[in-house]
């Protein structure tokens, strides 16, 4: 399958990621959320997690609004949060009340060493770097799912149990979302340092994202290495 057309800067962020992106993207959990072969248990205990990870992921969007130097990334970024808090986190909301677990549980749960160590490594990218930084690091999860969403929509099995969670993210509107998202950090890009391939930065920048990139790898072994 092609890869989706997310915009220039995360092409080449992807490309030099190959490895880690195809771990990331084809990993066993994402395998079984296709074939229908991952355990309840195991997508449960992962969206939990994920639903912790989306609180502190939004906070890292909402700092993106601060960060923003115009309005054209300001409304990005605040539509990005919205489309988190008032969107995505309700799919996690549904499946773990229909397995007995409240809201108020979800946003209480234990952190995993797994999740606490990607959601601040995002945090402290923001905090210690500016807007690009935070960017490196946030794209790979959210252009990783439009990616994941967009495969397992096209081959995943008829009778996948997890057939909403891969429709949340091959949705139209999740997918307009990435494009909106690369086409900002396009112009983030070309505004604050030039071309990314000839700029100074683009090493550092490369390390922000391959590091976030192998994260959401150990994210989804977490999901599948229950306590």
């Amino acid at each position: 399958m092609t890869a989706p057309d997310y915009g220039r800067s995360f092409a080449l962020w992807r490309a030099a990621a190959a490895e880690d992106w195809q771990d990331y993207t084809h990993h066993a959990f994402v395998e079984g959320l296709r074939d229908g072969s991952l355990p309840r248990r195991c997508f449960v205990n992962y969206l939990i997690q994920d639903y912790v990870f989306l609180v502190h992921f939004s906070r890292a969007w909402s700092m993106a609004v601060v960060k923003s130097e115009t309005m054209e990334e300001m409304k990005t970024c605040a539509a990005t949060v919205d489309a988190l808090v008032n969107h995505e986190m309700a799919l996690h909301i549904r499946t773990c009340a229909a397995a007995g677990i409240d809201e108020a549980a979800l946003f209480t749960a234990t952190e995993a060493p797994a999740n606490l160590a990607y959601t601040r490594y995002v945090l402290d990218a923001g905090m210690q770097g500016d807007f690009l930084d935070l960017m490196a690091a946030l794209l790979p999860c959210v252009m990783g799912y439009g990616e994941i969403g967009q495969r397992l929509a096209q081959t995943r099995s008829a009778d996948t149990p997890y057939a909403e969670w891969i429709e949340t993210y091959a949705d139209p509107d999740y997918q307009a979302l990435c494009q909106t998202v690369g086409a900002m950090v396009d112009a983030a890009v070309a505004r604050r340092i030039g071309d990314l391939e000839t700029a100074p930065r683009r090493t550092a920048l490369q390390n922000r994202f391959s590091t976030a990139t192998r994260l959401e790898v150990g994210f989804w072994q977490m999901g599948l290495d229950l306590p």
